[in-house]
């Protein structure tokens, strides 16, 4: 598993550690049943607080992406809520999209960003 924390972001570092497991869902770095690291382990690893680490597993168990499990620590278990992830989709595109829209990106642009993105992850997924 490689994480790269950018030290000088403005996003907290436990956030960029969320997206980041996020994304290796995603991808299918991480598979359902995969057991992260554990709080040492992957403080260790990055360089940073395990409390930091902490919030990042406390947040991804509250998200649905993640359970603790008292032997195996966090483990990929996502929740297939469509709809909540539909409503979460809405939440954080109608700021990105309002951002662009501000700075002149066109509705054809979006388009065809959004499946350029897409299209990587089902590329990945088969």
């Amino acid at each position: 598993m490689l994480i790269e924390i950018n030290f000088n972001s403005d996003e907290a570092i436990y956030s960029q550690l969320v997206d980041q497991i996020i994304v290796g869902i995603a991808t299918e770095e991480f598979r359902d049943g995969d057991a992260l690291p554990s709080v040492r382990q992957l403080a260790d690893m990055i360089g940073i607080n395990m409390h930091t680490v902490n919030k990042a597993y406390a947040v991804l168990q509250q998200e649905g992406f993640v359970r603790i499990d008292r032997r195996r620590g966090a483990v990929i278990a996502v929740d297939i809520d469509k709809l909540r992830a539909l409503r979460e989709a809405e939440d954080i595109l109608r700021v990105v999209f309002a951002r662009t829209h501000c700075r002149g990106v066109t509705r054809d642009e979006v388009h065809e960003l959004v499946d350029k993105i897409y299209d990587q992850y089902a590329e990945r997924n088969g």
